[in-house]
């Protein structure tokens, strides 16, 4: 174990461990997939036996939701100025089309974050204990509420619950789609899939909810 990490006693001690741990966790994630990661590696990585790296989180999986939360809220930051001022309504759901376009382009360029996203459920949530469960919870309603009134702004014909339906629906599309577009080596050898843009499906989902009403 590397000197600089003594057992933490203060607060600040154990922040400083826990931001460690998480800025080690974004520095694999840079080089690999989520998946290809163990948590003997990742506490190699940040100096320290995987027993103390325990004493900071719940388990490997916690670690990635932590990242998983700040990296959304920073999309979610960069998203709003993205999407510029409100504008008006537009024929054939231009505006509309335009608004996920936004939100699916801002997604491109951001891997780790579709990754965690699209592993949240089947697997990330698979071995968390329920406190830490419900404050992600919590924390992932929110970042999903603070989308849909994003959008809302700027599509005001959809009512709130509707606008909750569809900031729900995006990660909902992204989780599956993103898997598909990205197939293991052997997969992406023998198959010839058919192509998906997530910017097709939002659009389909926003006008959709906006004809509705």
């Amino acid at each position: 174990m590397s000197a600089g990490f003594q057992r933490a006693r203060r607060p600040e001690q154990v922040e400083v461990r826990r931001r460690a741990i998480l800025a080690a966790a974004r520095e694999l994630l840079a080089e690999r997939p989520v998946a290809d990661i163990s948590l003997r590696e990742l506490s190699c990585r940040v100096g320290l036996a995987k027993s103390n790296v325990i004493r900071y989180f719940d388990s490997r999986e916690a670690i990635f939701l932590e990242v998983l939360d700040s990296t959304w809220t920073a999309w979610l930051d960069d998203l709003d100025e993205a999407l510029g001022e409100p504008g008006p309504a537009e024929p054939g759901f231009a505006r509309e089309a335009r608004v996920a376009g936004t939100i699916a382009a801002t997604l491109t360029g951001r891997r780790v974050l579709c990754e965690l996203l699209s592993s949240m459920a089947p697997v990330l949530e698979r071995n968390i204990p329920a406190e830490f469960a419900r404050s992600f919870r919590r924390r992932a309603g929110a970042n999903t509420e603070r989308l849909g009134e994003l959008v809302r702004v700027r599509v005001p014909e959809l009512p709130p619950e509707a606008a909750r339906h569809f900031a729900g629906g995006v990660v909902v599309l992204l989780s599956g789609s993103w898997p598909a577009a990205h197939p293991t080596a052997a997969v992406a050898a023998v198959e010839q899939r058919q192509a998906f843009t997530l910017a097709e499906g939002l659009t389909n989902l926003l006008a959709g909810l906006v004809a509705r009403q």
